[in-house]
């Protein structure tokens, strides 16, 4: 068997959940590049890795490549600003929104440093995006450079990160075959809402725990401290709420679409997907299932599979409450990070590597 070190370049790393992950899993990830450079403490501090601050199209391969010894198993991967692809965005009018383009830097960037594996995350909508084929060209570019490629769409629970989250996975290897190692959960062991966050200590809207400035709630003003007080676990301010505290934008018939909003999650489920807005009732099902308030910073970032003890910023002084909330949201689950790593892992075993050269 050959013995073998692999090391990886996060790219598009924001705080670091993929690469979180793939320590976890026992991968060496030697630097992390985002163009928000708040994102630098985070990912540096719990990575223990290099952040490059760097827009992604002056990135040279030059200076990818300078992370990786000679002999390294050479990993490259990232997820590329998803807002482009989103629902909202696929059936609006933001499709001159040009992050979409970033997935292109990827491919050049894969040409140019030809690392023997790819790993891309991104929103399953990446498949429908109107303006161009924009996946299906990316995977052919890294088939024309002779990478086996195999992406699907992931049901997160079903890896036991505890949110109903969906995501589409690209692994590629010039080694030969590859693909996400099986599930790890089925329906009757998913990791539910109160299995994440039932512990944390309990807290008011508005309030911050003493012992952990991250579990910190949002403020809800008094009529939404009466909507909330008003909503079940799992209901909807359709049939929950007396009528005037109602809004009048959700009476509309599009409105009533939206039954979810201001709603609260139920204990005995994974949670929904957190988005960048997650820490708002006003935004989605984000209600505790029982406290009166939206969830927490802490809780956000546990339902994203970041572990409790994750450092989102150094000290209570420097929080930016929306800043952190936006920065979760936008992560990849630390636990879909781990489970790409154990995949690559067992992916190189399979193609006759040994263990870890020290």
């Amino acid at each position: 068997m050959k013995n073998y070190k692999i090391s990886a370049v996060d790219l598009f790393c924001g705080i670091g959940g993929l690469s979180y992950g793939l320590k976890k899993a026992g991968i060496e990830v030697k630097a992390g590049i985002d163009f928000e450079n708040s994102c630098k403490y985070a990912f540096e501090t719990n990575c223990d890795a290099t952040f490059i601050h760097q827009d992604i199209t002056k990135v040279k391969s030059e200076q990818i490549a300078a992370f990786y010894d000679e002999d390294d198993v050479k990993v490259l991967l990232g997820c590329a600003p998803c807002q482009p692809f989103s629902t909202y965005t696929l059936n609006g009018d933001k499709q001159n929104d040009n992050r979409w383009r970033l997935l292109y830097e990827f491919a050049r960037l894969i040409k140019e440093v030809q690392p023997e594996i790819v790993s891309m995350e991104n929103v399953p909508n990446l498949l429908n995006f109107k303006k161009e084929p924009v996946f299906e060209n990316f995977v052919n570019e890294l088939k024309k450079d002779g990478y086996f490629v195999w992406h699907k769409i992931v049901y997160s629970p079903d890896y036991g990160i505890p949110q109903k989250r969906k995501r589409l996975v690209l692994l590629a290897s010039k080694k030969g075959k590859i693909a996400l190692i099986d599930p790890t959960h089925t329906p009757d062991t998913y990791v539910t809402v109160k299995d994440a966050i039932g512990h944390l200590e309990p807290i008011a809207s508005g309030e911050t725990s003493k012992s952990d400035f991250i579990h910190k709630a949002s403020k809800l003003s008094d009529k939404n401290i009466q909507r909330i007080k008003q909503s079940t676990q799992g209901g909807s301010w359709k049939r929950d709420w007396d009528e005037h505290l109602k809004l009048d934008c959700h009476k509309s018939d599009s409105g009533k679409s939206y039954g979810s909003v201001y709603g609260r999650m139920r204990w005995d489920e994974p949670s929904p997907t957190m988005t960048t807005f997650c820490t708002g009732i006003g935004n989605g099902r984000f209600g505790h299932p029982e406290q009166n308030r939206a969830i927490s910073l802490r809780e956000a970032g546990i339902l994203q599979s970041f572990p409790a003890h994750y450092k989102f910023t150094d000290k209570e002084e420097n929080l930016k409450f929306t800043h952190i909330s936006k920065q979760i949201g936008n992560a990849v689950p630390p636990r879909l990070g781990e489970v790409i790593g154990l995949s690559i892992i067992k992916h190189l075993e399979e193609m006759g590597y040994g263990k870890d050269k020290k």
